[in-house]
């Protein structure tokens, strides 16, 4: 769990080192990262993902060990066989495969992993980023392994992701006896107004690729407990995903307009876990698209749905980014479970992707 990496990376970096990549790691307070890559010139495909994974929840509920990978009628069942450890494997294989048949394949292949992408992810693939940033290192293509699939294996990849703004709002006001209204000043009354506004706000109207941009209130918190107190303050929290239509900045200026149109006192602490990125259809999606269509016999979906990943630090340098996993019905539930034969047939999508990207 994070930050905990187990060996997961060292197992990997000892078959990619059978294949010639070079590595750099970049660990931070307990967090174990790694960026692997083969061949120095030309474009660069890079694969990227985490080994990390999320707890497992009440064990007396699993029936099968959590840790221990079993088989079932053809489904592969532990705590992150979908999220995404499969993904994780089949990348490796994929590579062992495409160099076996083109030791001398154009550009680099490259890895990105990181144990802390379920947790804070602020250690894990933003490290890495940062100082690919710094000597002006960039990554052309990126293919993130999350679980993207949503019945089938392959009918949905994700070529972008909203962004997430989040709020901490306090509303000021006097603690008071119940009986005595008018010596105090009850921050209930007044917050639920302006709070009301903001989840009938219009923000925008999405586009072509991502749906309208969507506030929710998370966490209501106020009063002693005490039945006859006028509390003195109220904290909610809110999250806005948001569309490239608009901008974090305007976001926050508003959603402040708002509160304080309605005479609230108030403090707001802002948090912004991503922006928006996208990657229209071009030379990545294509690629990704036909690989997918060769092994499954279907064109998958484009989405933007969904939490943020990682694929938001890679955006910044300017990368064009696709996730494609397996099937995520399952998971952070308990019982996490992959389909084995996905695994076999994921590998070989990724496989076409190397393919149709570096092959000489």
């Amino acid at each position: 769990m994070t930050p905990e990496d187990a060996g997961c990376q060292a197992l990997m970096m000892s078959r990619l080192e059978a294949l010639g990549f070079t590595f750099e790691i970049f660990d931070a307070n307990g967090v174990s990262n790694f960026w692997a890559t083969r061949g120095d010139q030309g474009p660069t495909l890079a694969f990227a993902g985490h080994t990390d994974v999320v707890p497992v929840g009440q064990l007396d509920n699993w029936h099968t060990p959590p840790f221990a990978p079993t088989e079932i009628d053809g489904e592969l069942f532990g705590r992150g066989a979908a999220d995404m450890k499969a993904s994780l494997a089949a990348m490796v294989v994929a590579g062992e495969a495409f160099i076996a048949e083109h030791p001398e394949h154009r550009g680099r292949l490259a890895f990105l992993i990181t144990s802390d992408e379920e947790g804070p992810a602020t250690d894990g693939t933003v490290r890495v980023v940062e100082a690919l940033q710094a000597r002006n290192e960039t990554i052309d293509w990126c293919i993130v392994g999350e679980p993207s699939s949503s019945e089938r294996l392959g009918d949905t990849i994700k070529n972008g992701r909203r962004g997430s703004l989040g709020a901490v709002v306090t509303v000021h006001g006097i603690q008071g006896h119940i009986a005595y209204p008018h010596l105090a000043d009850n921050p209930m009354h007044a917050a639920f107004a302006a709070f009301d506004a903001l989840t009938k706000e219009h923000w925008d109207d999405g586009n072509e690729f991502f749906m309208p941009t969507s506030l929710q209130f998370s966490n209501l918190q106020s009063g002693t407990g005490a039945t006859n107190v006028i509390p003195g303050d109220l904290t909610a929290q809110f999250n806005i995903r948001f569309s490239t239509e608009v901008t974090d900045i305007y976001l926050r200026h508003r959603c402040e307009e708002i509160l304080g149109r309605h005479n609230l006192k108030f403090d707001i602490e802002w948090t912004l876990s991503g922006q928006p990125f996208l990657t229209e259809p071009g030379v990545l999606v294509d690629a990704t698209s036909a690989s997918v269509a060769e092994i499954t016999g279907e064109t998958p979906t484009l989405s933007t749905s969904g939490g943020t990943s990682d694929g938001r630090f890679i955006a910044a340098l300017g990368t064009q980014i696709v996730e494609l996993g397996p099937v995520n019905r399952s998971i952070h539930q308990v019982n996490e479970h992959v389909n084995v034969a996905d695994i076999a047939r994921l590998t070989k999508i990724y496989h076409g992707i190397m393919v149709r990207l570096l092959a000489a």
